[in-house]
Formats: structure tokens, C-alpha cells, sequence
């Protein structure tokens, strides 16, 4: 395709696409579609008389033509990029020309993002594979706008191609186009108002789609509103977020088995980080079986986007297994951090994890822990009631009460659905939107849907205290992330005092007995000082309950329970009394792994006069720290929770964990431990061929390292992991 030659004074130099001139230079612009190209969409103003172009406001039908005038580049680009839009493709930038003489531009060309084909710069992982790979979008569309300067400094259009090789994208589809994705200063101004309100990226586009009359009208999609509030972020935060990597490099040269690293992303820029102490990944061997992924400080009035991974111990305390500072919330910042945090708790995903209502965390879970029970927190939801139903209630002052009733009171899946419609029918509610979404994602935190998974909570009912925020009180919304490094360290000190003083009530106190019960006895003597008044308060219960026989089936029998005067409200156990084993249509044991009054109950009319074994959850027990296995629970609690292999594996981690410390101090006492291993694998590999009858056999882990001196290198999802030091001193690093 060839040009008109342009006069510039007594130079003429030819704009030919398929050569370069001597005078001129071309200048290819390989903009990815992933780059956004900012286009205003200021109005080009002209007099038609003097030459010039004018484009009436609201002209929908005006379209480039050769000889078309602009003032400037900047103009050219603005117009064809808002024909772009209303007639729904995505431009960029392709190729510009300037002259040799004093290297000014002297030509550009505009051309549909569609143009050529991308040319293949993904770089390979070690597999051969690439990691992420990206879909085609270029198809060798030839539709472009070329304009060039006239000697009067105006720019005129001298090629444009109209005709697209490829299906043009419908005006309620064209805010998702690249070129057409804008955050303007007045939706800047709203974000930030919002957020600052406690609203995250998700509820803020819903604001701003009501705003603006529809998502078309916004502009930008909800994947732009989260770029902008990271880079908000960023700004905000400033240079505290160096003092904060000073602060874990420290603590990691101190002590080598605290861990973090850090995420940088596509501009190698630094986006989230997570860190995790000694103490917290012990913990998580112990306690590691439900986890509260806590986001109460993200997109929120806190001035600190921090969000912690935290679980409940022995004493129904939160326990702390990890932090993050949260300035990217793309669905891959998540997926990085879940797996970083994976890989700092040894790969052992845990049996179900709960965290707040969000579509990208939902995704981000699904992707890292696929086996993982996962849970959205139900107070969050209802907290998002006032917020959404805010006219209802003001109107209804009992509408509340009875949604929590309805959520919290039912018994079944059929009771609580009647429930539910029933409820929002009578305050004509079944059109409303986001009852809907939450009615749709029901089975993620209507308690009915739940109860068969372990999340270690005593009511359903109460918000237990493990679900508070771990950093409550020492953290406000004036917390700068300078002053949180020295409030995690007071936050730590003081639930680690809570700990010891719970530690110290169980051991040094003895609780009241109020029956006779053998049973009352054995449970004060195996759990915690708060895990048997939850005990003990059942166990009373079952002096108000009956039992009836229904049912024998073989070995099972089924018995009615229901208290005494409320006969309509039963419930159903089914008890095989060969292997002393008992499940309750309540569920409760595979909800908290207390047994429930019903169980209870049909234990005293049968004459089980002490707790079996697999009833004694080691995680409730005042042992539940100790190396020696008490008990197996694991296929009893939940057939696919892989319990009993979790605490076996725990207990051999810890073992070996503490072998490991003394093993390395003297490089004698350190060959000597070698070769203790080296017996001890010869035992589990002869025990493996036997059947498992050598006892007494301890095993160091079960990850397989190539060892060279005293580093090892391990892979793991999206990046090479450097292990230093002992295998028990682990420090991450991102390579």
C-alpha cells in the first residue's frame, strides 16, 4: 500500500509501507492486547470553511475518510479510537515514522488491536511448558487509520481501511475492550470513597454499574477497579513497606526457620507478601485441620490490607499460621499467596478453610485447594445484609431475626429452603439480587450444608471466638503498617500468655464434677479446661432427653432422641454397638468433634459407660501437643478428611523435627544422626515389606529432597523455592 508524497519545504519524503525511506525511520509499537492504551475521549473541533473538521456531539454515524484534518496526533488517535467504540473493536498504536532530520514524528498508524499476530514471547518453565499461556486474540485484521503531518502542522488522514476479517463486539460488550477501559477521575474519586467505607472491589463495582446506569457506562471492568485500588494502595503505604521487609529479614537472619518472600509481579514491581514464624507453623501441625483465612482489614477503613491465616487450638483459642500484606487482589495474587502459604505448611492442605464472601478468593481456592472444604464466613453475609437490605430493615425491624432464625434454626436441607422462600416471599424479596447470588452460593455457608465437615466450632448459633479477628484490639483504622510491626509482636506475646494461662488452668485445676458418670470423669481427665465444660454441659443435657429404639438392622440399631415434652423435635442415631460406633442426624461430632446430648444420650441407656477411643478428637485434649498418639480419629471423624494420616503425620514431623535440632549442633553428634536415619529407613522400608509389624519405628517426612551440603532445592507450583539450612530451618526466597 503506497501514499501520496508529502511536500515539507524543499524535501519530499515517500511514506511507503513496504519500505522505508532514506530520510525517514520507522518505528514498529509492538503494544501487546494486554496493554492498555489510554484514549480520552476529547472532541475534535474544527471549521470545515478554514479546511479544518468539525464532529458534531453525539454523531454516531460519522466514520474517517481520507483528506479528514486533525490539530493534532493526539486528536487523530482520540477520534478513531471512539469510532472504535461505537462500532465495537479495539485500536493501538502500530507503527510510527520520524524524520531523520530532526526526529520528529511525522506519521502514525492506528490500526485494530486484532492487527498481525502476536509473536510468541512466553518463556518456557524447566517442564517445557508455559506456565500461564494466554489466548490468541490476533488474527491479521487489516482495518487501520494512517495519518500524517502537512507542513501547516495539522495532521491528515492518508489511508484508512474500514473492513474487519473477524466479528465486531456488541455495544453492551465494548467496555471490555482494551482500548475503550478507562478509570475517569470522577469514578477514581468514588472508588476511593468507597473503600474507604469498607467496601471491596466487587461491591464497589456494583455501586458504580447503579451509578452509572449499567456496566457499559462504566468503562472500565471490575479487574481495572482492583488495579487501581492496588496502586492506591501502594501510594498510601509508601516506603513502610521496607520496613516491613527489614523487619522479616531480621527475624529470618535471628532465626531461620521463619519464612517469607514476596510476590512481584508483571512490572517487577513487589505485590503481596507473606511471612510465617516458627511458632506458627508448629502450630498448623497441631491445629492445621480447619483454617480461617481472616480479611477483615482488606478494602476496608484500616489503613493496613493486611490479612492473617489462622486457626483454633486445644483451648478453642485463635492460633496465628501465617500473615500477608495484600496490595494486589488479582485471582493470581491469591493463587500465589495460598500456595506460598501451602508450601510453608509443608504441602498439607487443611480439611476445610473459611473466608469471606469474595468471587476471586472462591477462585483463587478452588484452583490451590481442590480437596479442601471451603466455606464463605456466615457473619460476613450477614453483614452484608445491612448493607444490601439496608430500606428492608429500616422498614421490617424483624426481618433480620427471622433470616438469622431461618439460617441458623433449621434442621434440614427441605426445612431450611421452605424457610428461606417463605421468608422472602412474605417481604417480596425473590426478585432481589443479591439474595439471590447468596441463596445460589447457599451450600458454601447455610450451616444445614455444612455440618458434615469438621470446622471446630462449638455452636452454630454464636460466633465463636476463633472467628474473631486474631489481631483484635491491636489493630484500628489509625494502625500505619510502621506501627503494626510492633503490634504483631504484642498480639503474639499476648494470645501466647492466653495459651499459658488456659495451659495452667487444665493442668493445676480440677473442674467440678455434676454427675456420676465414669464418663464425666475420663472426659475431665482427657480435654481441655473449656472443651470439658462444652462436654460436660451435653452430657448433662442427656438427663432431659429419651431414647427410643426405631430400628435394628443387623448389628445397627436406631434410636428416636428427643427431650422430655418435646417429642415433635427428634433427632436419629444410628449406633453399631460391635464397634462402639454412633452417628447423630445433628451431626455435630463431624462439626466440632464434641459428641452431641443425642449420642450422649443413647450411650447411657445402653450402658456405654466411657468414651470410645475414636470419639477423643487428640486436637480437643490437653495432650494435644505431645508426640505420642493417644488415639486415631481420622476415618471415624470424616471419611475423606484423611484424618488419621494427618495426625501421624504430625506427630512424626514433630518428632523428627526435634531430632533434627539436636542433630546438627556438633558434626559428630551430626554423622551420628545420619546414620541413625539411615537405620530407621532400613526399619520402615522392612516394615513396609512385612505389613507394618516392626514397631516403634519414627520416620523423618515424607518429601524427597536431592541434598547437596546443606542446601536443597525443591519446586512448587509457579517458582523454584531455594531450601536453606536444615531441613527444620527453612527460608523461602523467590529465583
Amino acid at each position: 500500500m503506497e501514499f501520496e508524497p508529502l511536500s515539507m519545504g524543499n524535501e519530499v519524503i515517500e511514506f511507503d509501507m513496504m519500505g522505508i525511506g532514506d530520510d525517514t525511520v520507522d518505528i514498529e509499537h509492538p503494544v501487546d492486547e494486554d496493554d492498555l492504551l489510554d484514549s480520552s475521549a476529547a472532541a475534535v473541533a474544527a471549521s470545515a470553511s478554514a479546511g479544518e473538521v468539525y464532529i458534531p456531539e453525539g454523531d454516531t454515524n460519522l466514520e474517517p475518510y481520507e483528506g479528514m484534518e486533525f490539530e493534532s496526533e493526539e486528536a487523530a488517535k482520540a477520534f478513531y479510537n471512539s469510532y472504535a467504540r461505537r462500532v465495537g473493536f479495539s485500536t493501538r498504536v502500530s507503527m510510527s515514522r520520524r524524520s531523520r532530520r530532526d526526529g520528529a514524528i511525522i506519521q502514525r498508524s492506528f490500526v485494530c488491536a486484532k492487527e498481525g499476530f502476536r509473536v510468541d514471547k512466553e518463556k518456557p518453565g524447566r517442564d517445557g511448558r508455559v506456565k500461564r499461556p494466554r489466548a490468541e486474540t490476533r488474527v491479521g485484521c487489516k482495518a487501520m487509520l494512517v495519518v500524517k503531518i502537512q507542513d501547516s502542522s495539522r495532521w491528515v488522514v492518508s489511508g484508512f481501511v474500514k473492513e474487519h476479517n473477524h466479528e465486531l463486539v456488541p455495544p453492551d460488550k465494548v467496555h471490555c475492550l482494551r482500548s475503550h477501559r478507562h478509570v475517569s477521575g470522577a469514578a477514581k474519586s468514588l472508588i476511593d470513597t468507597l473503600q474507604g467505607a469498607g467496601i471491596g472491589p466487587s461491591g464497589i463495582m456494583s455501586a458504580l454499574i447503579k451509578e452509572y446506569g449499567g456496566i457499559s457506562n462504566v468503562g472500565f471492568t471490575e479487574r481495572d477497579c482492583r488495579n487501581y485500588m492496588r496502586s492506591s494502595r501502594q501510594r498510601t503505604l509508601g516506603g513502610d513497606t521496607q520496613l516491613l521487609l527489614d523487619y522479616l529479614r531480621n527475624m529470618q537472619a535471628e532465626n531461620p526457620a521463619f519464612v517469607y518472600a514476596v510476590q512481584g509481579d508483571e512490572d517487577q514491581c513487589m505485590s503481596n507478601i507473606f511471612w510465617a514464624d516458627p511458632k506458627a507453623r508448629m502450630n498448623y501441625t497441631y491445629f492445621g485441620d480447619t483454617v480461617t483465612f481472616d480479611t477483615t482489614y482488606r478494602s476496608n477503613r484500616y489503613r493496613l490490607p493486611f490479612a492473617p491465616f489462622t486457626g483454633v487450638n486445644h483451648h478453642g483459642q485463635p492460633v496465628l499460621f501465617g500473615c500477608a500484606l495484600l496490595i494486589n487482589e488479582s485471582e493470581a495474587s491469591f493463587v500465589w499467596l495460598f500456595k506460598t502459604w501451602l508450601a510453608a505448611m509443608s504441602g498439607r492442605p487443611p480439611v476445610s478453610i473459611t473466608t469471606d464472601h469474595d468471587r476471586v478468593i472462591r477462585l483463587a481456592v478452588t484452583q490451590v485447594f481442590p480437596v479442601t472444604r471451603h466455606r464463605f464466613c456466615k457473619w460476613h453475609i450477614f453483614k452484608e445484609c445491612q448493607e444490601k437490605l439496608s430500606h428492608v430493615l429500616s422498614g421490617h425491624p424483624n426481618f433480620e431475626a427471622e433470616l438469622h432464625k431461618c439460617v441458623n434454626l433449621t434442621e434440614s436441607i427441605e426445612e431450611f429452603e421452605s424457610c428461606w422462600f417463605s421468608l422472602i416471599d412474605r417481604y417480596y424479596l425473590r426478585e432481589h439480587e443479591w439474595l439471590q447470588t447468596v441463596f445460589s452460593d447457599r451450600r458454601q455457608w447455610v450451616p444445614v450444608y455444612l455440618r458434615d465437615t469438621f470446622f471446630a466450632e462449638m455452636s452454630i448459633t454464636q460466633r465463636s471466638d476463633s472467628m474473631n479477628s486474631y489481631f483484635d484490639g491491636y489493630v484500628n483504622a489509625s494502625t500505619t503498617l510502621q506501627l503494626f510491626v510492633k503490634q504483631y509482636e504484642k498480639a503474639l506475646e499476648s494470645r501466647y500468655e492466653k495459651e499459658v494461662k488456659a495451659d495452667y488452668d487444665t493442668i493445676n485445676t480440677s473442674p467440678s464434677l455434676k454427675t456420676p458418670s465414669p464418663m464425666e470423669k475420663q472426659a475431665a481427665e482427657l480435654y481441655t479446661r473449656k472443651l470439658f465444660m462444652k462436654f460436660q454441659e451435653e452430657l448433662v443435657e442427656t438427663l432431659t432427653f429419651l431414647a427410643t429404639k426405631v430400628e435394628d438392622q443387623d448389628a445397627i440399631s436406631i434410636y428416636r432422641v428427643a427431650k422430655f415434652g418435646e417429642s415433635h423435635k427428634a433427632y436419629f442415631v444410628r449406633f453399631n454397638v460391635r464397634e462402639m460406633k454412633a452417628t447423630c442426624s445433628c451431626q455435630m461430632f463431624e462439626f466440632s468433634g464434641l459428641l452431641c446430648r443425642h449420642i450422649l444420650t443413647v450411650f447411657r441407656v445402653t450402658n456405654v459407660l466411657t468414651l470410645p477411643s475414636r470419639y477423643v478428637l487428640k486436637r480437643w485434649t490437653r495432650n494435644a501437643k505431645s508426640g505420642v498418639i493417644l488415639e486415631e480419629r481420622a476415618n471415624d471423624l470424616l471419611n475423606s478428611s484423611r484424618e488419621s494420616l494427618t495426625v501421624r503425620y504430625n506427630n512424626l514431623r514433630h518428632e523428627a523435627l526435634k531430632y533434627v535440632d539436636e542433630g546438627v549442633k556438633t558434626i559428630d553428634i551430626y554423622n551420628v544422626a545420619v546414620a541413625a536415619l539411615q537405620e530407621a529407613a532400613d526399619k520402615v522400608a522392612l516394615a513396609k515389606k512385612n505389613g507394618g509389624r516392626i514397631a516403634n519405628v519414627n520416620g523423618a517426612g515424607r518429601e524427597d529432597r536431592t541434598t547437596h551440603g546443606n542446601h536443597a532445592s525443591a519446586s512448587f507450583g509457579d517458582h523454584q523455592w531455594g531450601l536453606e539450612q536444615s531441613p527444620s530451618m527453612v527460608s523461602f526466597y523467590i529465583i
